[in-house]
């Protein structure tokens, strides 16, 4: 099925075994518990959520958990591995990191707070190529990929401290007229990077064979 961005049309019709980060680590500078990395660290370190905890900050850790295990999965592979097929599928995981790069900030950005996209997005002519993203990801380099998902993952989270409640309605309702809150908002991100962390366990195995959680 094709990739919708949220204001799309059809929206709504909708190096090894990696494990989990180590655990033990001393308390942090921030005050956080042992073991537990700050949500919201740029380094994007892959730790298990706990398991007690008011809702938001449960549904920041699920969320920052797969978005850790996107960037995991792609570490380590240069531009054309990053850029590696598998069968019919025009699927790469050059793509999937720069598509989500655009949902982050889509969602988080121009959903929930109301501004307008920044770059690389406002100047691209969607009805060209609604699958801009994905088609010109396997020209870039993987670090460029990264910092444009790392930057975008952290703009996401600013949006959701400034919003601060789940039941903040978003500034932009879907296209039919009906509301989303961050809640909403939340869950689909946690859904929609878990999905397309699946597409990723595939494209990551059929390139090196390694595989993991």
């Amino acid at each position: 099925m094709p990739f919708l961005r949220p204001d799309a049309p059809e929206f709504g019709a909708l190096e090894r075994r990696l494990g989990w980060a180590p655990s033990g680590l001393g308390p942090q500078a921030d005050g956080q518990p042992e073991g537990r990395q700050r949500v919201g660290s740029p380094a994007m370190e892959r730790t298990d959520p706990d398991t007690t905890g008011d809702e938001l900050t449960l549904l920041s850790q699920f969320l920052d958990y797969h978005r850790a295990t996107l960037v995991q999965k792609v570490s380590g592979l240069d531009r054309h591995q990053l850029g590696t097929k598998l069968g019919p599928s025009g699927l790469t995981l050059a793509g999937l990191v720069k598509h989500m790069a655009l949902v982050e900030d889509s969602w988080f950005g121009k959903v929930l707070l109301g501004r307008e996209e920044g770059e690389p997005w406002a100047s691209v002519d969607w009805d060209a190529d609604p699958d801009w993203e994905f088609h010109t990801a396997v020209d870039d380099e993987p670090e460029e990929l990264l910092a444009l998902y790392a930057d975008a993952c952290e703009r996401s989270r600013a949006a959701i401290a400034e919003a601060g409640d789940l039941d903040r309605v978003a500034a932009n309702p879907s296209r039919r007229g009906e509301p989303f809150n961050l809640r909403w908002i939340m869950l689909h991100m946690i859904e929609e990077t878990a999905r397309h962390n699946g597409h990723a366990d595939l494209l990551r195995e059929n390139i090196d064979g390694a595989t993991g959680e």
